[in-house]
């Protein structure tokens, strides 16, 4: 089953209604013990990231989630802010990440936009892929996706880094370690890309 984490934060029924359409079997989970029962791990967010860490700190999924992720290998997926809240620090807020992938969010300077955009970066774009992870099956590279975001994540270790992005900077659009996933733009609202990069998520 695909848990979809409902802490407070996120458009949970995006994804619930993805997932329904798929025929693929998902729950919205808020305890412990649905939690348990996932063999999967949707993690939205967005807003700040100071606020949704509080979110998440005090929804008391995090011991459980935890144990999940880090003890028992469940594939988990942060999207947008869920993403940025895998690093260990982020330029938005003074509370720790996650710290599950190494690295650090960082605000995009104005100064490497030489064309007229602006922050946030709001709308399509195209990513780039390291490699071939089956997460982007049947995604080709430079398709495009939907973002909506003034911070991005930058990797430690370019071993971590499953596409890139160009906003000015080429940035890090897509990271996982292991088990865990995470992506910055927003597949609930990317059309048929995101809707196939979530299956491929299900499937892995």
């Amino acid at each position: 089953m695909i848990g979809i984490i409902n802490y407070g934060l996120g458009n949970v029924q995006a994804f619930a209604n993805i997932y329904k359409n798929l025929n693929l079997n998902y729950q919205l989970v808020d305890n412990e013990e649905d939690i348990l029962k996932c063999s999967k791990l949707v993690f939205p967010g967005v807003g700040h990231f100071d606020h949704a860490m509080t979110l998440f700190n005090n929804s008391g999924l995090k011991n459980v989630i935890e144990q999940k992720v880090l003890i028992n290998k469940t594939p988990i997926i942060g999207i947008c802010v869920g993403m940025q809240m895998l690093a260990k620090s982020s330029d938005e807020g003074v509370l720790p990440g996650l710290g599950w992938i190494d690295g650090e969010v960082k605000k995009f300077s104005t100064e490497n936009l030489t064309h007229k955009s602006k922050l946030p970066q709001m709308g399509w774009n195209t990513i780039q892929h390291i490699g071939n992870h089956p997460i982007f099956n049947n995604i080709s590279s430079d398709s495009r996706f939907y973002f909506l975001h003034s911070y991005y994540f930058k990797c430690t270790s370019e071993s971590n880094v499953l596409c890139t992005t160009n906003y000015g900077v080429n940035y890090h659009s897509a990271v996982f370690k292991d088990n865990i996933y995470g992506v910055q733009f927003h597949p609930e609202k990317s059309h048929q890309n995101g809707v196939q990069l979530l299956k491929n998520f299900a499937n892995l």
